[in-house]
């Protein structure tokens, strides 16, 4: 059996064993190998970068927090990890890292980076870079009272099902996915749809 078929069945239904940390390491990396991200050329704009955490295991799941309703900015919504970029962040990468670590106890040293994603700029103007990373499962994550509510974790499988609803003004038609108790609509849906569609070879319809 092929690599590639291989990973059809870790994520297209149970599989007999755990999908190890090279396996799906190996399989992003040829993926990312072949994608070439987009760049927003606005220089002028504030950096923020999240990190796009995604377990190593038979059911890979994808690590979101939901936001305090006390925040400045984006109050209750579900969002990845990360933030602002600090000017002692030497790269995007370090700011999403550092970000994780603060808001959900995520050490670097847990995370195994693999590139950046396509970069989104946020409605606050924030030119914002997904860093996408391997992280171990089973991980105790404590999110940060200061800036969550929660923090959880989803099944990829579930980001291949059709959308729950779709947000649509003008041209702008962007999908949402509701999971538990937890709505995931906005940048966070937009960022998830498509990495599902270019790494994982899904066609979820999006305009924005």
């Amino acid at each position: 059996m092929s690599f590639f078929l291989t990973l059809a069945h870790f994520i297209d239904r149970p599989y007999n064993r755990p999908m190890t940390e090279h396996e799906l390491h190996q399989y992003l990396s040829s993926r990312l190998a072949t994608h070439s991200p987009r760049r927003v050329p606005q220089p002028d704009l504030a950096e923020a970068g999240v990190l796009v955490a995604i377990t190593a295991e038979a059911e890979p799941r994808v690590l979101l927090t939901l936001r305090g309703s006390n925040l400045s900015s984006h109050q209750g919504e579900v969002a990845f990890p990360g933030g602002k970029r600090d000017a002692t962040d030497h790269n995007i990468v370090m700011t999403a890292l550092r970000e994780a670590e603060e808001e959900v106890g995520l050490r670097p040293d847990q995370v195994t980076v693999l590139g950046e994603l396509d970069q989104v700029v946020s409605r606050f103007g924030y030119l914002v870079t997904p860093v996408l990373g391997i992280i171990p499962p089973g991980l105790n994550h404590v999110a940060n009272p200061g800036e969550l509510e929660a923090v959880f974790e989803v099944p990829l499988s579930h980001f291949r099902q059709t959308p729950s609803r779709y947000f649509e003004r003008g041209n702008i038609r962007i999908p949402s996915y509701d999971y538990e108790n937890f709505h995931i609509w906005g940048l966070t849906a937009m960022m998830i749809a498509e990495m599902m569609n270019n790494f994982w070879d899904c066609d979820i319809s999006y305009r924005f």
